[in-house]
């Protein structure tokens, strides 16, 4: 078993000081595997899994199940019984209250709308992702981009299984995960514009175009992508514009989270084909965006263009700075017009160009060269 010791950290955090703590993240991605590491910890625990039966009949009368519980309680999949917010909120109130609740769960309209209505001041987020490179021994660093981070592909024995596991995946969520949190959406219709997303990858999102492809309207592909982003499939990266005096692209990006994911819709089978893609640079910057943003640990994460030309992957607010990245898949990458630009317009502390080299340097004074293992201190 691979360890996760920023999640377990981050979970354990927040049941400390809060009584409820929401474990979000995409399927498949190991929340339940640890939830129930965390639940080993605790000398009082209860776990109901809401895809078991058997579990499900257990809280077909949930304030008789779970009023005499302490400890703490883990409820899986709480999305299939949203009305659980409500009494939950009640348990947590009581004076006498001795139980934590830590719910995994995918995100869903009814979990996030759940959670932020029934628990608001009660409950913690954690967002959870697939494995990250921090994670995993460097050399595995082609196996992960190529397979992406979710457990079951990424720990298959070959490349094979992996885009086998992939597939079904990508099935299974069409046909069972879509319908289950009430999102009324035809499988070939969603699968369409998933893999128009997966085309679009590392581009602006143009609403138009896709509306026009899919013979509907723009708040129709609009509400598919905020679903997408929703379920942690897809990042919408959002534009920072400010008054420069040019005109600045005010649209997001668009990425597939997770490359598997994304290698899969684009019927990239194996490194050696991705290899070969003309998607293989806008699959390295959606791949190191994904790490960044964990590793960087913050919200005010953005990209930036103009539309003469000028653009930065992507802007960072921290500790009051602002900081620069590029993404480049290339063997010595060097400065260029764009970034003086972006220093210049934005103001810019320090920029990162990231590749997939193994060596850092320097190539002006305020930008650095470094490989995706670098150990980034703000």
């Amino acid at each position: 078993m691979i360890k996760r010791p920023e999640f377990i950290k981050d979970i354990k955090t927040n049941l400390k000081s809060n009584p409820v703590v929401a474990l979000l993240g995409p399927r498949q991605c190991g929340k339940t595997t640890l939830a129930h590491i965390i639940a080993e910890g605790y000398p009082h625990c209860e776990f109901f899994d809401l895809e078991n039966p058997l579990h499900l009949s257990r809280l077909s009368t949930p304030m008789l199940a779970l009023e005499p519980l302490t400890g703490l309680i883990v409820i899986d999949e709480i999305q299939r019984k949203p009305e659980l917010f409500e009494l939950i909120r009640v348990l947590v109130d009581r004076p006498d209250n001795k139980g934590k609740f830590l719910v995994p769960g995918s995100a869903s309209p009814q979990l996030v709308k759940g959670t932020s209505e029934s628990l608001a001041g009660r409950v913690a987020f954690v967002d959870m992702a697939g494995f990250d490179l921090d994670e995993l021994e460097h050399n595995t660093l082609d196996r992960l981009w190529n397979r992406g981070g979710l457990p079951r592909s990424y720990l298959a024995d070959d490349d094979s299984i992996s885009y086998s596991w992939r597939q079904d995946f990508t099935r299974t969520y069409l046909e069972r995960d879509i319908p289950q949190v009430g999102i009324s959406i035809s499988a070939p219709t969603f699968r369409r514009i998933w893999t128009m997303i997966a085309h679009y990858h590392g581009q602006i999102w143009n609403g138009a175009e896709f509306a026009r492809a899919l013979g509907t309207s723009e708040p129709t592909v609009r509400r598919y992508l905020d679903i997408l982003c929703g379920a942690y499939m897809v990042r919408a990266l959002q534009p920072w514009h400010e008054n420069l005096k040019k005109r600045q692209v005010k649209s997001p990006k668009i990425y597939l989270r997770d490359t598997g994911l994304l290698h899969t819709l684009l019927s990239i089978e194996s490194y050696r084909d991705l290899q070969l893609h003309p998607k293989l640079g806008a699959s390295w910057e959606g791949f190191v965006i994904e790490h960044l943003c964990r590793k960087i640990k913050t919200r005010d994460i953005y990209f930036w263009a103009t539309h003469t030309g000028a653009e930065l992957d992507l802007l960072v607010f921290k500790h009051g700075l602002r900081y620069g990245f590029e993404l480049k898949y290339a063997d010595a990458p060097s400065m260029t017009k764009s970034i003086r630009i972006a220093i210049k317009d934005l103001q810019l502390s320090k920029v990162f160009i990231i590749y997939p080299g193994k060596d850092s340097y320097a190539v002006d004074k305020s930008v650095q060269v470094i490989p995706m293992s670098f150990k980034l201190s703000f």
